[in-house]
């Protein structure tokens, strides 16, 4: 499986950006897709995730300005970000996750970069 993550660039603060993340290969239907966000000097942090159900889970900091959607069909996974905080800076992971037949499998993008500038 690979993830293809894509829209990360330089924003004002008080901007949106939108992230696109699109997953190929041998996937399993009942999976959850998520964004993780990782600043310098910073642990991995998780920004939402969502299951294919629809099921979403959120960070504080990211309830009510950032939105995620998916298109299971495609296999793609979108992050709408509004009203960026300089701290919002971060390269961004995608990640996509399933457990099937009691083993888990877990596949990561390799991040694009997001900027915000004050």
């Amino acid at each position: 499986v690979q993830l293809q993550a894509s829209g990360g660039g330089l924003v004002q603060a008080g901007g949106s950006l939108r992230l696109s993340c699109a997953a190929s290969g041998s996937i399993f239907e009942d999976n959850s897709m998520a964004w993780y966000r990782q600043a310098p000097g910073k642990e991995r942090e998780l920004v939402v995730a969502m299951t294919s159900g629809g099921t979403t889970n959120y960070a504080d900091f990211a309830e009510g300005r950032f939105t995620i959607s998916r298109d299971n069909a495609k296999n793609t996974v979108s992050l709408q970000m509004n009203s960026l905080k300089l701290e919002d800076t971060a390269v961004y992971l995608c990640n996509m996750r399933w457990v099937r037949l009691g083993a888990r499998y877990e596949y990561w993008g390799q991040g694009t970069l997001v900027t915000v500038s004050s």
